[in-house]
């Protein structure tokens, strides 16, 4: 990776996010009807690779069985309205009616509720009894204290989902409560997708310690505001090429062992699905996209855990709109030219432009810079 001198004594590595890429056409087409966009992780498969960020203005039990049924894989926030209020849709209407001025300290206040196992047990229930792969999250911190009854409750799919996410954990205050990671997960009996992360050392030390997926980067996406208040962030492209190579480093190592690299941010629009792809990612996760979907809880406005820290928010509420349903979103037809529509017929006609059957053979595609 080349790097810059931007002072003396201080050098910078060129990276590009997926604005910065496009792919490139081959000698050979195919239909899309053809093209597979499916996707397993563990026993779990899916015919479109795709996992639905854990943010309330996305997932709800409802949206989570549709998002099921289309295809993907919802993944509820165990941290959010869902577990903390029996009837959530109150404090969400409260949400979406609050003035621009008021509305942080006031979702700070209404997610300072509790959360409450017996509602963790009931809303995992609501989605098994959709009859779809259930898939929820929790914040590190919060896993150590509710993982049980997550695991209890009949998860598929156990995610632990932060800003950033390491296996190491260093603070001499609190490092009898701090998670480890490794022991954690072998102690598991379901599959784990572990994120964010943004280098190719830190992805394998959390492919070491177990993890089935890794998320890279900070997701959030629209609503996340972590560059603006840390000065923390990740291009894309860079960072999930650089995680595609760590894996293929660790399948040398673990003697074959696959660990599946999921891009979690900045995949707005269904060209950035495709790019993810390509650069190494075997799925992606969205959050501002199915925000736009009428069955969504946000009803067109969108907001993720970070907004709410009680501390430092790293987030803000938007508003997105509403552009059709969660089908319409995902599988077509499109009513509009911008790629916020039939994302997954966009990734099976890109993949059929340039020749490639399914996604792991996609993810050879040829890239080039491209910086309009």
């Amino acid at each position: 990776m080349s790097e810059i001198e931007i002072a003396l004594g201080k050098r910078a590595r060129q990276t590009y996010s997926f604005d910065d890429i496009a792919i490139v056409p081959s000698r050979r087409t195919r239909n899309p009807e053809d093209v597979s966009t499916s996707w397993q992780i563990d026993a779990y498969k899916c015919e479109i690779p795709m996992l639905a960020a854990p943010m309330d203005s996305v997932v709800s039990p409802e949206t989570a069985i549709e998002i099921g049924k289309q295809g993907g894989i919802g993944v509820l926030n165990l941290e959010g309205l869902w577990t903390r209020y029996e009837n959530p849709r109150i404090p969400l209407g409260e949400i979406a009616s609050i003035p621009d001025h008021q509305v942080t300290r006031r979702m700070q206040e209404l997610y300072a509720a509790p959360i409450r196992p017996e509602l963790i047990k009931e809303r995992i229930a609501e989605v098994r009894a959709g009859g779809v792969t259930v898939a929820a999250a929790l914040s590190p911190k919060r896993a150590a204290e509710f993982h049980k009854v997550v695991v209890d409750s009949g998860v598929d799919i156990f995610v632990i989902r932060g800003t950033t996410v390491s296996a190491e954990h260093v603070s001499p205050k609190d490092n009898d409560n701090a998670l480890n990671l490794k022991k954690f997960i072998y102690e598991l009996d379901v599959p784990v997708i572990v994120g964010g992360v943004a280098t190719a050392n830190a992805a394998i030390h959390l492919m070491r310690a177990g993890a089935a997926g890794i998320l890279v980067g900070f997701g959030g996406g629209a609503a996340h505001t972590t560059r603006q208040v840390l000065g923390v962030a990740v291009p894309m492209a860079t960072a999930v090429a650089e995680v595609a190579a760590a894996r293929r480093e660790y399948l040398d190592e673990s003697g074959g062992r696959y660990v599946h690299v999921i891009a979690d941010g900045s995949v707005g629009r269904s060209g950035d699905i495709a790019k993810a792809i390509a650069c190494g990612a075997d799925a992606v996760m969205m959050g501002s996209p199915l925000a736009r979907a009428v069955e969504s809880p946000g009803k067109g406005w969108h907001w993720g855990v970070e907004a709410v820290h009680p501390e430092l928010p790293r987030g803000q509420r938007v508003h997105v709109g509403t552009v059709g349903t969660l089908a319409e979103i995902l599988h077509g037809p499109s009513h509009n030219a911008d790629g916020t529509m039939n994302l997954f017929g966009a990734l099976r006609r890109a993949m059929a432009t340039t020749g490639y059957s399914d996604v792991k053979e996609f993810q050879r595609v040829e890239v080039v810079i491209h910086r309009p």
